[in-house]
């Protein structure tokens, strides 16, 4: 397939709106979920957290969509929600959350913070999978 038909058969909306299930999950995961102890493994304060939170929150949203464009290059657009479910799975939890693991080995980072961090992640993909999937 050629680039411009793989650019004209993304669904742009299943894009946008896999994006912003990342600032949903986010938002549970690092705040009523796993917040207090995401903050206490990286000793920030509330305060902290917002003085750049409109900077933090902004390039966040940029690199989702992106993450969401190139799964749905990723997943095609004949897919189905089973195989977007998968693929997100597979991608979030044996590229990203292994790639985070190699990281945070060197970086002398607690199990507990990979296991908050790389679970979002794997949850994340998951679920951006399923709406790219289920919306080809």
């Amino acid at each position: 397939m050629e680039m411009q038909n793989i650019l004209e058969s993304i669904n742009y909306w299943a894009v946008l709106v896999s994006g912003l299930s990342a600032f949903f999950i986010g938002g549970l995961w690092y705040s009523v979920l796993f917040g207090k102890a995401w903050m206490e493994i990286h000793n920030f304060t509330e305060d902290e957290l917002k003085k750049s939170a409109g900077r933090v929150f902004g390039g966040a949203f940029v690199l989702a969509i992106i993450i969401s464009f190139s799964l749905s290059m990723f997943i095609g657009p004949e897919s189905t929600g089973s195989f977007g479910l998968f693929a997100g799975f597979m991608a979030g939890a044996f590229y990203v959350s292994t790639a985070l693991g190699i990281t945070y080995l060197f970086e002398r980072k607690p199990l507990k913070l990979f296991f908050i961090d790389a679970g979002y992640h794997i949850v994340t993909f998951t679920l951006m999978g399923w709406i790219l999937g289920t919306w080809s």
